[in-house]
This record gives structure tokens, sequence and C-alpha cells, in this order.
């Protein structure tokens, strides 16, 4: 079986919130439209999205139960978890009959009314926010997160801004010229404090070597 990490959820939630919202707007659509021959084309691309939508969110669930109970977490993320969790199960409590009072108005050749549109939109916010309590649980609480991408690995997409550690900071090759002379001063003090011995008493015999130049110079100029 393909490995998909964390596990299969992620996949299949995707068609469950795009199919059920796209159900949602054709039945929006429809009831504004009113009783016109285009309504017939978009009731039925309403209904077929919101089967097709219930029953990915069926496996949705229950790929979901299983990252719930097999996702490595801490106390923080687990509160967060269960939340998701309820919000999917509150969803689904609305979705189900939804579904089938979408079917059995179909059967009987009914046309949509207000209540059944208001259970469409409470659906879509139930499916909003537990779209968005699954996302917090990915992009703030990291699960299933395995690596996170370093800054300096991108080497083919210069100019690019990247954050590094608070966001809002981007990442630049650029210098301040005012650090790096400061920098380059105490990496100075740095080596002559870690240079060989040799190399100061080299520096001590050339210092020498130099005042005895000097003296037998002067010493020189003032013998005739």
């Amino acid at each position: 079986m393909i490995e998909i990490i964390p596990n299969w959820h992620p996949l299949f939630v995707h068609f469950t919130v795009a199919l059920l919202s796209t159900a949602v707007g054709f039945f929006l659509l429809a009831w504004v439209i009113g009783n016109r021959p285009i309504q017939k084309q978009w009731l039925i691309m309403a209904h077929w999205n919101l089967w097709v939508g219930t029953g990915f969110a069926l496996i949705t669930a229950a790929t979901g139960l299983f990252a719930y109970n097999t996702i490595a977490h801490d106390a923080l993320s687990h509160a967060a978890m269960n939340e998701h969790r309820n919000w999917a199960f509150g969803t689904l409590a609305v979705l189900l009959p939804l579904t089938f009072w979408a079917w059995w108005n179909q059967r009987i050749n009914k046309t949509i009314h207000m209540p059944f549109l208001g259970l469409a939109l409470v659906l879509l916010g139930l499916l909003v926010s537990t779209a968005w309590h699954g996302g917090e649980l990915v992009y703030r609480h990291g699960l299933g997160v395995m690596s996170l991408p370093t800054p300096e690995a991108c080497q083919e997409c210069p100019g690019h801004p990247h954050t590094e550690g608070t966001a809002g900071h981007e990442h630049s090759s650029q210098v301040n010229p005012v650090t790096q002379h400061a920098d380059d001063i105490a990496d100075e003090h740095h080596a002559a404090q870690t240079m060989p011995s040799n190399s100061h008493e080299h520096a001590d015999d050339a210092a020498d070597d130099h005042d005895t130049d000097d003296h037998n110079h002067a010493t020189g100029g003032h013998s005739h």
C-alpha cells in the first residue's frame, strides 16, 4: 500500500471540502435564479456534488479517526485535535440529514425552498470551521510534519524572500557595512591574540633589527 505521510486523511479532506462547498453554492444559485430553465441544470450539479461529497465525507471521517488515534501529539495539540473532531462530528450530523432531504426533494420533484437552503448554509459554516481547525493542527501545532525547510537551502530562487525565525523578517544576502567593519576589527583582534609564538618572536627580531639600523645610521651621521 502506498505510504502517505502522515496518513490518507489529508488526501480525502480536500475532495470533501471542494464538493460540498460547490453543492451549497449551486443550491444557492438555483434558489436565487428562480424558476428558469437553467435552474434545473444547477440543481443537477448541486445534487451530484452533494452526494459524491457525502461519500468522500464518510471516508474522510474514517481516515480522520485513524489519524486521531495514530498521530504523535502532546497535551496542547490533543485539545486541538478534540476540537477538530467535534466540529467534524457536528458537520456530519448536519450533512447526512441534508443529503437525505435533497434526495427526497428530487424524488418527489420538489423545488428548493428556504428551510433547506438555510440548513445548507449551516452545513457550509460547519464545513469551513472544521477545515480551519484541521489546518490549525498542521500549520500551528505541526502534527504530521516530518521536517521544516531551511531558508539557506534554497539556492535556485535569488531575490525570493525567506522567513527566518519570526514571520515578516526576510532572509537577505546583503550585509550591513557598519556591522561588517566591526566584525572585521574583532576578527583581526582575535587573530592577533591567537598568533603563534614564533610569529611574535619574528616580529620582535624585526623590530630589534630596525632599531639597530636606526642607531648605526645615527652614529655614522655624527662621525666625521
